[in-house]
């Protein structure tokens, strides 16, 4: 894929080093430090900060329109997410009860208000966040310093999945990473930001529900040292 900017902008384009930079700290550092050094209750507060600074970035990133947030909105194709959701639910229904049986619908039979929060507030608080960042950020801002489409889409994975590093779980790298491809691939081989928020919902409706969610809660994170 040929990364293009639109020349159009007055917007001052960073120097490739300065682009490295900033990459390495929103996608290796960050994660590292967040599974290393911060606390479990700083997830949110950290994922809030680096979408407020992703979101300033992005103001400042040549090519970039706000509209792109939102185009693509009509063109959510509901097949694609009922494929999706039930390819997700066959492999969130079996790995739970392999993993954490204990926890297979424990919110639908226990805690339903819970459940009901979490379905609510999950997309924009969550999904959203996590979209901006991981997928309008990482190819917008960083496509210069990219490889091309397929190469970017599995690297863009590989960082997703880094990011999920606090948990420490294979499960949760394994799934994140999957996740990560379908996200990236529905943002840029769909050209479509609302789909991979849609999908990115999706998925974490199921988890939940399904009670592999449990992985993903940052209570559960402890450090293997």
């Amino acid at each position: 894929m040929a990364w293009t900017l639109d020349l159009s902008l007055e917007t001052r384009v960073p120097s490739r080093g300065r682009l490295w930079g900033e990459f390495v700290v929103f996608y290796l550092l960050t994660p590292l430090g967040m599974a290393l050094l911060m606390p479990p209750q700083a997830l949110f507060p950290v994922l809030l900060s680096l979408t407020a600074m992703g979101l300033l970035l992005l103001q400042v990133t040549e090519g970039f329109r706000w509209s792109d947030l939102i185009r693509g909105l009509g063109r959510i194709d509901p097949w694609l997410v009922l494929g999706f959701s039930a390819v997700t639910t066959l492999i969130v229904g079996p790995l739970t009860m392999l993993v954490v049986p204990q926890e297979a619908l424990a919110l639908v039979r226990t805690n339903p208000a819970l459940l009901g929060s979490i379905l609510l507030f999950y997309p924009p608080l969550s999904a959203l966040p996590q979209e901006i960042v991981f997928r309008a950020l990482f190819f917008r801002r960083y496509g210069p310093i990219l490889p091309d489409l397929r190469h970017a889409i599995v690297l863009n994975a590989a960082v997703f999945s880094l990011a999920h590093l606090m948990y420490w779980s294979v499960v949760v790298s394994a799934l994140t990473f999957l996740g990560g491809i379908v996200f990236a691939w529905a943002h840029e081989a769909r050209r479509n930001f609302p789909l991979a928020v849609v999908l990115h919902a999706v998925a974490g409706w199921i988890l939940f529900i399904g009670g592999l969610g449990i992985l993903f809660y940052s209570g559960n994170v402890v450090r293997p040292f």
